[in-house]
């Protein structure tokens, strides 16, 4: 165990928890701190985390970016602490957003049903965020309410600070709400979010999740949904990459007739790192999934997936295809991707497949020769890569707005 989990355990072993708390803290103290023969840690090393220095003054207040066009409900919480009042905001009938911290009987209702029943357990820095988060939402869609309006919640991470924030989202029977998870920061800083949801019936969720933390700012989280009986979820993932940038993603089929779309979108600069895995559990028969994920690899950066669909016995009928593409910029850049099939089932239809490319330079020279610059040439052939994902985001504002973002990432990577 590295000495910040062992910080982390001593002062929750002298805190009054309740018995979510305390299991996670029971959990954390069998847990082995990971190392390259610890499987789902085995290309990505922890050590940033053991060598980051947190605390001290804060250089500058950090500032969320603006999203042109885009007209949501938006949420500021920086290093962990929300910025505003929930009391103040007009909510649509049939929404309530309630702070973790602060609780009613509804509130603490919709907290238990969901804390920590989602997320798998076996999640070491999930188990982190179960025992220290304090701060966080809890979002709660009445059955048959559709809110039109994005919820937008900004994660902001500053210099020396550790957070870990949690957000619990239940959707009612055939309620429908949008919500954008937008982290960032690129000081030394630290940052666990976790974010669990429930569908109910014919639920509809349209999720993004903007991973955007870059250099020394170290991020952590995970999503978790559970769906229920023709429920239906189009999560994408946007994330750059820092010292440590990692993410799980859990899709839970618990009803049939479910569908879950997720594609993500991975850009690391040079000496970068991000870790992606996911794991699509099919339950219950007659569910179809559709995973795609794209990435990016600069010089001497280094981007890890592993994608596993698990098709339980009794899971017929069901329908799943799982790709992961990637470009290397340089042959110095390094991509570990793992796509997994475990079926258990014998009336299903399922596909998966990794590919691992350069840019062809048949194509980058005819634009060469069309009078295209090599910088706009290369943007144009990158962008053709992870164009179709774009285009796929249901919010056209959303896609416009990080359509920008990404080549500005991209013009700041070094093609080798």
């Amino acid at each position: 165990m590295s000495q910040w989990l062992e910080q982390i355990v001593e002062r929750a072993s002298h805190s009054q928890l309740n018995a979510i708390k305390q299991q996670a803290l029971a959990a954390l103290k069998q847990q082995r701190w990971p190392n390259r023969k610890t499987e789902a840690w085995r290309y990505t090393s922890v050590s940033p985390i053991e060598q980051l220095e947190l605390g001290g003054q804060k250089d500058s207040q950090p500032q969320p970016s603006d999203i042109t066009g885009l007209d949501s409900l938006d949420l500021l919480f920086i290093d962990g602490v929300l910025q505003q009042s929930l009391n103040n905001l007009v909510l649509p009938e049939g929404l309530m957003l309630q702070s973790l911290s602060q609780l009613d009987a509804q509130g603490q209702a919709v907290a238990d049903d969901l804390f920590g029943k989602i997320k798998p357990a076996h999640h070491l820095f999930g188990l982190v965020n179960d025992l220290v988060a304090e701060q966080g939402l809890v979002v709660d869609v009445a059955p048959g309410v559709q809110i039109d309006k994005p919820l937008r919640i900004i994660n902001l991470s500053s210099q020396g600070q550790e957070s870990h924030l949690r957000l619990l989202v239940r959707l009612g029977d055939n309620a429908r709400l949008c919500v954008i998870e937008q982290g960032e920061g690129q000081d030394p800083s630290l940052n666990t979010a976790f974010a669990e949801y429930s569908l109910g019936v014919q639920a509809h969720l349209e999720h993004y999740r903007l991973a955007m933390h870059t250099h020394k700012a170290i991020q952590v989280g995970g999503n978790h949904f559970r769906l229920q009986e023709k429920a239906q979820l189009n999560s994408t993932l946007v994330a750059y990459g820092s010292d440590l940038s990692r993410l799980d993603v859990d899709i839970e089929h618990a009803g049939e007739h479910a569908h879950a779309k997720f594609n993500a979108i991975y850009l690391l600069g040079s000496g970068e790192t991000f870790d992606l895995h996911s794991c699509i559990e099919h339950a219950v028969p007659n569910g179809t999934t559709e995973e795609n994920a794209r990435g990016i690899v600069g010089d001497r950066a280094k981007a890890v997936f592993n994608g596993r669909i698990h098709i339980h016995r009794h899971a017929q009928k069901t329908l799943a295809e799982l790709n992961n593409r990637n470009l290397l910029l340089s042959r110095r850049g390094q991509i570990n991707t793992k796509p997994e099939l475990e079926i258990y089932a014998d009336d299903v239809k399922c596909a998966h497949g990794a590919t691992v490319a350069e840019i062809e330079e048949k194509a980058l020279y005819y634009l060469l020769s069309r009078g295209i610059s090599r910088s706009q040439a290369l943007i144009m052939l990158n962008f053709g890569f992870i164009q179709e994902l774009i285009n796929d985001m249901p919010n056209a504002a959303l896609a416009d707005w990080l359509q920008e973002q990404l080549k500005d990432k991209f013009s700041q990577m070094e093609v080798k």
